[in-house]
């Protein structure tokens, strides 16, 4: 949803900006910056190790494409760093420069692809084999984990 505001702005960051455009930038870029590290953590730190400690073909096939979603979260780590400086240029002035613009769109673009790739991964084979394979007792400490990021608590035990 996140990203597909940031698609959204970037066919019209060459015009002023506008309530509806500047809201949807903050949203888009406050998302990334706060929510979307929790996230990588959540994988990187909680999901992964877990994954790498089961000793199963099906994880063994899987786990040298999962280390290219490691590497997808670093190599999206500076797109997202200019389009926080570039959306930040934006909201302040309402206008970016025609070169700030191209360098917009084309983070963007560069991110979208990247994206729709990884999620597409992590639906279909990381989430549902973890899903298959981790423990009862991993996935609880998984849920904690995250709840703690969020200083929140998730709750996954069933009745």
């Amino acid at each position: 949803m996140f990203l597909d505001m940031l698609m959204a702005v970037a066919k019209m960051i060459d015009r002023p900006a506008t309530v509806e455009t500047s809201q949807a930038l903050e949203s888009a870029l406050r998302y990334f910056r706060e929510a979307a590290p929790k996230h990588t953590a959540d994988e990187e730190d909680s999901l992964f190790p877990r994954m790498r400690q089961i000793q199963d073909p099906q994880i063994v096939a899987v786990f040298s494409r999962m280390e290219k979603l490691e590497e997808e979260h670093r190599w999206a780590a500076p797109l997202h760093a200019a389009l926080e400086r570039l959306g930040a240029q934006y909201l302040s002035n309402g206008a970016l420069s025609d070169v700030e613009i191209a360098e917009f769109r084309n983070s963007v673009a560069s991110l979208a692809s990247m994206y729709e790739q990884h999620i597409r991964f992590e639906d279909e084979l990381v989430f549902p084999l973890a899903a298959r394979m981790l423990s009862d007792a991993a996935k609880l400490a998984i849920a904690d984990e995250m709840g703690e990021r969020r200083n929140a608590r998730i709750d996954i035990r069933q009745s």
